[in-house]
């Protein structure tokens, strides 16, 4: 506190873990180290520039309407997040203006509540863990992905000063500048992201990208009138392209986010889903924008509950997908910190997950049932032949073309009388005749009328196998019959393809296809993409001479594997190892193939 300057224009709120029972002193004890003034928060008081306000005992505090609003812990499960509520309250009050500061302390509490930060534009800065006398809360922050500045206690007060003012000057440019003064310096950020990610924004709406791009020039302490820097330094800083890229993308997510609709997902339309379905065709489930996997985790409980419930003989297909390769591979490894127990039942947590050291791990048995996969729902194949899409949170940054042509892939994708869900603030705009609202409250439709391919109007690439190259072919319009040949190919790729993974000479997955979790395996530890390090143990050797041989012989190597376990029944299976040459890398396409079941001779009559 002392470190910061005495008229900083900035409002403070000091949560901490408090005994309900004892008078907190702590406002009293501040006060000697700032120049703020510095009381105990009230309820109705009115926040106010370079004051300091300090959470009582046993409450919770928000903000809502510029005012402080004390209330009764109304804590899930048993566990109290004061940090979390008011961040939660903060996020949704200021938005962009909202920081969020992690300090020393144990557990995760502000875990939760910090993405809501990251969600609506905010700033979010944890201390380093290194310095922190209990670093539980600095090291859960940060494993949510979602911290913006890592820093030791004595620069944090430098780096609030820095983008409150870079804030402050961005909303008084904006309302100086006119509306189209993006126009010279967006296109050609946006064209550089093409050119140097994977990522492709061109669909996304504009207010969104540029109130993101000045957020990152603040983070790089550039005046949002200063482009020409920031552009420089992005053509330079390969690290600053990747930064950018992340903040637009925007992942952030939750188990059971909003309450309402998974209540009635798991009262009324899922049991009339299981219950409706017939038993000799796999129930098939897409979560387009998956994240980092939480939205796609609480289907999958409340699908495997059902289906245990009602004792009904269905197998279970779970396709998630997500633009961003390391959301995906988060995702896929499963792994969550301990605020979750205020999001997952303690039910649930015995049911579906491990409890380890830093938090929670999703059973191999729940996420045996998804495939992961990374996907451009506005490029790539769609899954088909689905009886529910779950995409929440996705449309809301996109134009209104790149809408309809979504809705119009989902269309196309379900079955008949499958189900639509979207977010709390997306609809189907002029998709009527396709849709019909199930739960306008809930967002929930069903699939009406019949799919037409032609609407679909523009280019897919194979989504199943390794990436091609994101800007290949996107420019120009398919005909009819090249989209359903790509269609063609996608079911082929879900009905016979064997599970596969594709890696680099450094034996790190670059790719997977398919149920490879029957024969790779998340170990505990620091998140890792070595194959040899997921590979069952029984397996390691056989993989590494076949990687060797393939290697060194340059040709398709095929080995005997073992036993893997499937739908119940232990069946055999071989390991083929192929050698790829892509864009002048050596690369190696792991197949797992079962081997073909003996055939029963019929005895002569």
């Amino acid at each position: 506190m002392k470190a910061l300057p005495a008229d900083n224009g900035m409002a403070f709120i000091l949560v901490q873990h408090l005994d309900p029972t004892h008078e907190s002193m702590m406002a009293d004890l501040l006060a000697g180290y700032t120049s703020m003034v510095v009381g105990q928060a009230e309820d109705g008081m009115r926040l106010e520039c370079n004051h300091l306000y300090v959470i009582p005992p046993g409450t919770y505090l928000s903000v809502t309407n510029g005012a402080l609003r004390l209330s009764e812990p109304q804590a899930r499960h048993g566990a109290r997040l004061p940090f979390d509520f008011l961040l939660h309250s903060l996020a949704e009050e200021y938005g962009e203006r909202a920081v969020c500061v992690i300090l020393s302390g144990t557990a995760a509490d502000g875990s939760l509540g910090l993405k809501t930060v990251k969600e609506k534009g905010g700033l979010v800065i944890t201390q380093d863990p290194d310095e922190a006398s209990h670093d539980g809360m600095p090291r859960n922050a940060i494993l949510t992905g979602a911290v913006d500045l890592v820093l030791p206690v004595g620069k944090i007060p430098d780096a609030l000063v820095r983008y409150d003012r870079r804030m402050a000057l961005t909303r008084m440019q904006n309302n100086s500048h006119p509306p189209d003064s993006t126009e010279s310096w967006l296109p050609e950020i946006i064209e550089l992201l093409r050119a140097k990610t994977a990522h492709d924004f061109r669909l996304y709406k504009s207010g969104t990208l540029q109130r993101r791009i000045e957020r990152r020039m603040a983070m790089a302490a550039i005046e949002t009138d200063d482009m020409d820097r920031y552009l420089e330094l992005l053509h330079r800083d390969a690290g600053e392209v990747e930064l950018l890229a992340k903040d637009l993308l925007i992942n952030v997510t939750s188990f059971f986010r909003g309450r309402e609709v998974f209540d009635l997902l798991a009262e009324k339309t899922i049991p009339e889903l299981v219950r409706g379905h017939p038993p000799d065709q796999p129930l098939r489930i897409w979560i387009a924008g998956c994240s980092t996997g939480e939205e796609t985790y609480s289907l999958a409980m409340l699908l495997r509950e059902e289906i245990t419930t009602t004792k009904r003989d269905i197998k279970l297909q779970i396709f998630a997908s997500d633009v961003d390769p390391d959301a995906v591979v988060s995702a896929r490894e499963g792994f969550y910190p301990t605020t979750i127990e205020t999001e997952v039942s303690p039910g649930r947590l015995a049911r579906f997950f491990a409890k380890e050291e830093h938090g929670y791990r999703v059973l191999s048995e729940l996420r045996g049932m998804v495939v992961f996969t990374v996907q451009d729902v506005l490029a790539d194949p769609p899954f088909s032949r689905l009886d529910l899409i779950s995409c929440r949170n996705l449309l809301i940054y996109l134009r209104p073309d790149a809408q309809a042509k979504i809705i119009s892939v989902f269309h196309f994708a379900l079955r008949e009388g499958g189900l639509l869900l979207l977010g709390s603030s997306e609809t189907i705009a002029n998709a009527t005749d396709r849709f019909e609202p199930i739960s306008k409250a809930e967002r929930i439709y069903r699939h009406v009328g019949r799919a037409r391919p032609g609407d679909l109007g523009f280019s897919f690439s194979v989504g199943d196998g390794p990436r091609a190259s994101p800007h290949s072919g996107r420019d120009s319009a398919p005909s009819h019959e090249a989209a359903l040949a790509d269609l063609c190919r996608r079911h082929l790729l879900e009905t016979y393809a064997p599970p596969a993974v594709l890696i680099n000479r450094k034996h790190e997955c670059l790719y997977y296809l398919g149920p490879t979790d029957r024969y790779l395996h998340v170990p505990s530890g620091p998140p890792t993409r070595d194959l040899l390090a997921m590979a069952r143990r029984d397996l390691r050797i056989k993989l590494r001479s076949a990687i060797e041989r393939a290697n060194q012989e340059k040709l398709r190597i095929v080995v005997a594997g073992d036993r893997a376990n499937q739908d119940g029944a232990s069946a055999s299976f071989s390991i083929a190892v192929q050698p790829i040459l892509s864009e002048g890398e050596d690369l190696l396409l792991i197949c797992f193939i079962d081997d073909p079941a003996p055939v029963r001779k019929l005895g002569r009559r």
